[in-house]
């Protein structure tokens, strides 16, 4: 039986690769209406025909640059209307970029603010009066830099927790008619862990082999997540069978973060 008994209009951002497409592809294959976007769209374009071969399901492809305050406006109206409303919204971005506190001048920390919090704020703001239009669910992709900060990431580690407070804040106010939630991955094998494994190893005179074995000693369970488990989890929470789950913060790293 899928999640989703109704097909659901969805709409993930930043999907074309990566985490945002594994959503994207559970939710389609759950049984939701998917609209995905990315600033590339012949790279969306292929990611929906892709989900689309694999799953059965129709997939709409946008284009849309997150760090635009139109462009996320406009990308939550297309998907609305095209999809006949709005049920889900996945909130993602790519990460800001990797590099200690030193690295960044003030231009580059007003673009990871754009990026990575401001992108949450404005797709949120164009898609309540849809989500509220027969209530919804709002899932943010964050890091587990929320919970523990991640080395040279500095950027990540001081914004990721600001877009939390912001899901954890909205929980409150839209509550009971939007649940509002965040998932957290670790390390998942995606093209951004690659990169930033090669970047450590580079740093480190290492290989990015070695620094990938010394990951995976560190995480309990032994091994990287495939985008596959992330996306199942992530599906999980925009559907209605976690219907009682609002405010979390659901960490998928394989035990990586311990502290409580």
């Amino acid at each position: 039986m899928k999640l989703f008994g109704t097909p659901t209009p969805a709409l993930v951002t930043a999907a074309s690769s990566g985490l945002g497409f594994a959503t994207a592809l559970e939710l389609a294959r759950e049984g939701a209406a998917v609209a995905l976007c990315s600033r590339d769209l012949p790279r969306a374009q292929e990611a929906a025909q892709e989900i689309t071969a694999a799953t059965g399901a129709p997939v709409l492809a946008l284009e849309a640059d997150v760090r635009d305050p139109a462009a996320c406006t406009a990308v939550v109206e297309q998907a609305a209307e095209a999809l006949g409303g709005l049920g889900i919204l996945v909130c993602n971005a790519g990460g800001p970029a990797p590099g200690g506190f030193e690295r960044f001048d003030d231009a580059a920390w007003a673009e990871a603010f754009d990026l990575t919090l401001m992108s949450t704020v404005r797709l949120t703001r164009a898609a309540l009066p849809h989500l509220r239009a027969g209530g919804g669910r709002i899932l943010t992709i964050v890091s587990s830099s929320v919970r523990r900060p991640l080395p040279n990431l500095t950027l990540s580690n001081a914004l990721r927790p600001a877009v939390q407070g912001l899901m954890k804040s909205l929980s409150l106010e839209l509550a009971p008619d939007i649940a509002v939630n965040c998932i957290a991955p670790g390390r998942v094998l995606t093209e951004r862990i690659q990169e930033l494994d090669e970047a450590r190893a580079a740093r480190e005179g290492r290989t990015w082999e070695q620094v990938r074995a010394q990951t995976e000693r560190e995480i309990p369970l032994g091994r990287l997540g495939d985008p596959a488990e992330f996306g199942r989890v992530a599906a999980f929470l925009c559907s209605p069978v976690a219907s009682y789950i609002t405010g979390s913060t659901l960490l998928v790293d394989g035990g990586a973060v311990t502290n409580l």
